[in-house]
């Protein structure tokens, strides 16, 4: 983690710890012990602890620590409302990082669809994964869980002899109670990254 990130999650932290919400565990959807919260982030087990955030046991890097920071300050006590799932240019103030969230989300998954679709049990295991709405277009689709109360859908449509392949990701329907845009878009980008790393 470089210094700036490093700093980030640490002012994050000290801002968490003090006024820690007695419910924190309950509007994490986390297990506690003591002051260490436990769940599963970007597919890894993470605790939040008062001077650091581990993943699978080591320091949280970049930009993931500062996100898993941001969902316990934006910890709601509402529950996640998967559907109806929403673009994420449906959500307030989505407009500024709209285009990156095209390309760093979805843009970025259209080599690996055939992939993905070989590694969906994979994949599922990894990320809370569960079946998608009945409803719901597209080849191939699944749901996903990056942090416990923000789950994202992916739908994947297979190249055809009109259409080149094509990937959109929705978002649970209530996800902006738990992370603010920007770090939401990121949320997006940092799960296509571990799909691809499962996939590749």
């Amino acid at each position: 983690m470089t210094d700036n990130y490093a700093k980030i999650v640490q002012d994050n932290l000290k801002k968490l710890y003090s006024d820690l919400p007695r419910d924190l565990d309950q509007r994490l959807a986390a297990g506690r012990e003591g002051d260490h919260f436990l769940f599963d982030a970007f597919g890894d087990p993470c605790v939040i602890a008062p001077d650091r955030i581990t993943l699978n046991g080591k320091n949280a890097s970049s930009i993931l620590g500062i996100l898993i920071s941001l969902y316990a300050l934006h910890a709601a006590t509402d529950i996640c409302l998967p559907a109806p799932f929403r673009a994420f240019k449906e959500f307030d103030g989505s407009m500024p990082y709209a285009g990156a969230f095209v390309t760093h989300t979805e843009q970025v998954l259209v080599p690996h669809v055939m992939a993905m679709k070989n590694n969906l049990e994979k994949i599922s295991s990894a990320l809370k994964g569960e079946n998608p709405p009945a409803d719901t277009p597209g080849d191939i689709a699944f749901v996903v869980y990056p942090l416990p109360k923000i789950a994202l859908c992916y739908i994947l449509y297979e190249a055809d002899e009109d259409f080149p392949a094509a990937v959109t990701c929705l978002y649970s329907s209530n996800a902006d109670r738990f992370m603010p845009m920007d770090g939401l878009a990121d949320v997006g980008e940092y799960t296509s990254k571990k799909i691809m790393d499962l996939v590749s």
